[in-house]
């Protein structure tokens, strides 16, 4: 009972045709590890905020790419020339890329590294000619 049928919802879903096939692909998705932890937090109605932790990262260590709807966020831990011999490994040094499916209109306004949270600041800027208006009925 872990798979979720959703076409039939196309038929009764004009125009969201994208936002569907979005649902759908992230249904399908085999398992995800989990790795960086994040919360998504919402300041307003158009102000958000991605915090991930990211400890041993370095702000150099960290890419940030925003392309159409996708934000990117990886990390490349740096080689380091003597390997520590530990007696309980807990903080988790690996490479990782998390990806998140931004709205239409949502972009990155700021990126900020502290106490081991990376902090990226987005906002939604819908254009004014897209923002909902009332239409009069004529007689």
């Amino acid at each position: 009972m872990r798979n979720v049928d959703i076409s039939p919802l196309y038929r009764h879903a004009i125009g969201f045709d994208r936002l569907l096939n979005l649902v759908e692909s992230n249904a399908k998705k085999s398992s995800t590890n989990g790795y960086p932890p994040y919360n998504i937090e919402q300041k307003d109605e158009n102000n958000y905020r991605i915090t991930m932790a990211v400890a041993g990262f370095s702000e150099d260590a960290l890419t940030l790419t925003q392309n159409e709807n996708m934000l990117i966020v990886s990390g490349e831990i740096q080689a380091s020339e003597t390997k520590p011999t530990y007696v309980y490994q807990g903080i988790a040094e690996r490479n990782f890329e998390r990806k998140f499916q931004l709205a239409d209109y949502v972009t990155v306004t700021a990126a900020s590294l502290e106490n081991g949270l990376l902090h990226i600041d987005l906002i939604r800027e819908v254009p004014e000619a897209m923002q909902a208006r009332k239409i009069s009925i004529s007689k």
